[in-house]
C-alpha cells in the first residue's frame, strides 16, 4: 500500500507524469485541468480504501479478543486458583513481609507510638527498633536521623554502636570453647593468660577464672578508678534497699495487727541504733583495687578485654577472627568490631549534649581496647538473629522429643540453661527484679498474689557508649504440653533497638514493646 501511494503520490507532482497522451488528450476535449487537490484527494481515498481492506484482514486473522463480559462457564477455572494463594498468608517462609506485619498492626501502631515519646523525651537524633515473633521478623523501622547534619533518616539497615551487648556476642565464643572441651571455666586466668599478674585481697592471694569475669565477681574494677567512690556508692544503695525492705516489713506487720506502732518505732530505732554502732566498731578496710572475689558484683568490661585473650589462647585464633568465624555462622553480615579507617555502609554518627544542652558530635573514640565488651558495630536485625539463634538454642531440647527432625542449636540446651540462670550475688541495674548471669541479665518467672501482676521471665542485655545506647530482650513463650507437639521453636519475642544518643533507657520501652506483641500474636503453626 506504502508503495502504490508513494507512486501515484510521485506521478501527479511531476509535469507530465501522468503521460503525454492521456493529458492532450483530455485537453483536447476540452474537459478542465486537473489540479493538486484532485491528486490528493485521489491519493487519500486510494489510502483509506486500502487501510480498510488490510484492517480487515488482520481482524480476520487475530485471535478473538474475550468478551467484555465473563463468561459463567469460565468462572469454575479460575476459581480453584484463588484457595491455592490464600494459606500463604498465614506464616510461611513466602509471606511477604506485609502481610505478617498486618497481624500486629496494633501492637506496630501503639510501639511506634511509645518510641516517639521517649525520643521526644530524651531528645535523640534517631532510633531504631526491630521486633520478631518466633523467629520472624515483623517490624523494623527507623526514627529520626542517623545524620543530622545531612539530613540522613534512620532505617533498619543503619549501623550503631551496640556497646554491652558486645558481652553477650563474647559470651557465645566462650561458650562454643567450654563445649568443645577447649576452656575450663573454673580454673585460674593464669592457666590461659600466665602474663596476666596474680592478685591479692587484705593480703591474701585469691584467685580469678574465667566464670568469675563473665558474671562481673572477679573484683576487677570498671571505668571509675576511684573504689573509695565505688564502694561508697554500692554502700548507700544497699542501705537503701535495705531499708525499703524494713518499710515493707512494717507495712505487713501493721496490714497483720500483729505489732504495735510502739513495738515498730522500738525495732526501727534498734536496727539503726546497731548500724551506729557497727559504723562505730568496724575496722578500716585496706586501700585495694578490688573486691574480694564472688562477693560482691562489680560491672566491669575491662574484665571482657581479659576474656578476648583467653579467647585467644583457648581457641589458637585471634579473637577478631573467631567472631568473625560465628557472626558467619549466625548469618550476621552487618555486625563488624567498630574502627574509624574502613568505609562501613549505613553507619550512623553518634551524638551527645554538652553542658548548653546543646546537640554536638560526640569526640573521636577508639574501642580497640574493648571490642570484647562493648566495641562492635551492628544493625537491629542482625540483633534479632542473633537473638532467635539463642532462644532456639534454650527451647530445642524441650521440642526434641516430639520433633526428631529438628536441627541442633547454635549453643546447646544446656549450655544456654547455664547462660541464663541468675547468679548469687550479682545485680541487673536495668531491672532490679532480675539478677545477671552470665552476660546476661536474667529475670524469672514470679507472681506473688492471685489476680495481681504477674512477672515474666526474659533476658536481655542493655549497652551505652559514647553517643549510644542500646538493647537486645528475649521474652521466651510460654510453653505447655500441648505448644510443644504442635510448634517448633524459636517462640516467643525478640526486640533490638538501638539509638544514637548515650545515656538512654531502653529495658522497659523494649519490654513494654514485647509484651504489646505477645497480646498480638496467634496460635499459627
Amino acid at each position: 500500500m506504502y508503495r502504490l501511494l508513494s507512486a501515484v503520490t510521485a506521478r501527479a507532482a511531476t509535469p507530465g507524469g501522468w503521460g503525454c497522451g492521456r493529458r492532450g488528450a483530455h485537453q483536447r476535449a476540452g474537459l478542465p485541468h486537473l489540479g493538486a487537490g484532485w491528486v490528493g484527494g485521489l491519493g487519500l481515498g486510494l489510502g483509506l480504501a486500502l487501510g480498510v481492506k488490510l484492517a480487515g484482514a488482520l481482524r480476520s486473522a487475530a485471535p478473538a479478543p474475550p468478551p467484555s463480559d465473563p463468561d459463567p462457564e469460565t468462572l469454575p477455572q479460575a476459581e480453584p486458583q484463588a484457595p491455592k494463594e490464600q494459606p500463604l498468608a498465614t506464616w510461611s517462609p513466602q509471606t511477604p513481609e506485609l502481610s505478617r506485619s498486618r497481624r500486629f498492626a496494633r501492637a506496630i501502631d501503639s510501639s511506634r507510638d511509645l518510641l516517639h515519646r521517649i525520643k521526644d523525651e530524651v531528645g535523640a537524633p534517631g532510633i531504631v527498633v526491630g521486633v520478631s515473633v518466633d523467629g520472624k521478623e515483623v517490624w523494623s523501622e527507623g526514627l529520626g536521623y542517623a545524620d543530622v547534619e545531612n539530613r540522613v533518616p534512620c532505617k533498619p539497615e543503619t549501623v550503631m554502636r551496640i556497646a554491652s551487648i558486645s558481652k553477650s556476642l563474647t559470651m557465645v565464643a566462650l561458650a562454643k570453647l567450654w563445649e568443645a572441651g577447649k576452656l575450663d571455666l573454673d580454673i585460674p586466668v593464669q592457666h590461659y593468660v600466665p602474663e596476666f599478674p596474680e592478685k591479692e585481697y587484705e593480703g591474701e592471694k585469691v584467685s580469678v577464672t574465667t566464670r568469675l569475669l563473665i558474671s562481673h565477681l572477679s573484683g576487677i574494677r570498671h571505668y571509675e578508678k576511684d573504689m573509695k567512690k565505688v564502694k561508697e556508692e554500692k554502700a548507700y544503695k544497699a542501705l537503701k534497699m535495705k531499708e525499703t525492705m524494713e518499710s515493707d516489713q512494717e507495712k505487713e506487720l501493721k496490714e497483720k495487727g500483729g505489732k504495735s506502732n510502739e513495738r515498730n518505732d522500738f525495732a526501727k530505732a534498734k536496727v539503726e541504733q546497731d548500724n551506729e554502732a557497727k559504723g562505730r566498731n568496724s575496722k578500716p578496710v585496706k586501700k585495694k583495687n578490688d573486691f574480694e572475689q564472688g562477693s560482691q558484683f562489680l560491672y566491669s568490661t575491662f574484665g571482657y578485654s581479659l576474656l578476648a585473650a583467653i579467647v585467644e589462647r583457648a581457641s589458637g585464633y585471634k579473637y577478631l577472627d573467631y567472631m568473625q568465624k560465628i557472626f558467619h555462622d549466625l548469618d550476621m553480615l552487618t555486625t563488624v568490631q567498630e574502627e574509624n579507617e574502613p568505609v562501613i555502609y549505613n553507619r550512623a554518627r553518634f551524638y551527645v549534649y554538652n553542658k548548653k544542652k546543646r546537640l554536638v558530635n560526640t569526640p573521636y573514640v577508639d574501642n580497640s581496647y574493648k571490642w570484647a565488651g562493648g566495641g562492635f558495630l551492628s544493625t537491629v536485625g542482625d540483633l534479632l538473629k542473633f537473638g532467635n539463634a539463642m532462644l532456639y538454642g534454650y527451647q530445642v531440647g524441650l521440642f526434641k522429643n516430639s520433633n526428631e527432625n529438628l536441627l541442633p542449636g547454635y549453643l546447646k540446651p544446656e549450655t544456654m540453661v547455664m547462660i541464663w540462670t541468675p547468679v548469687p550475688n550479682t545485680e541487673m541495674s536495668w531491672d532490679k527484679e532480675g539478677k545477671y548471669a552470665m552476660a546476661w541479665g536474667v529475670v524469672e518467672k514470679k507472681q506473688t498474689y492471685g489476680s495481681c501482676r504477674k512477672q515474666r521471665h526474659y533476658a536481655s542485655h542493655t549497652g551505652g557508649a559514647v553517643g549510644a545506647s542500646s538493647v537486645l530482650l528475649i521474652l521466651p513463650e510460654e510453653l505447655d504440653a500441648e505448644s510443644i507437639n504442635k510448634k517448633v521453636p524459636p517462640r516467643g519475642i525478640v526486640v533490638s533497638i538501638i539509638c544514637n544518643m548515650q545515656s538512654v533507657g531502653l529495658n522497659s520501652t523494649a519490654l513494654k514493646i514485647a509484651l504489646e506483641f505477645d497480646k498480638d500474636r496467634s496460635d499459627l503453626p
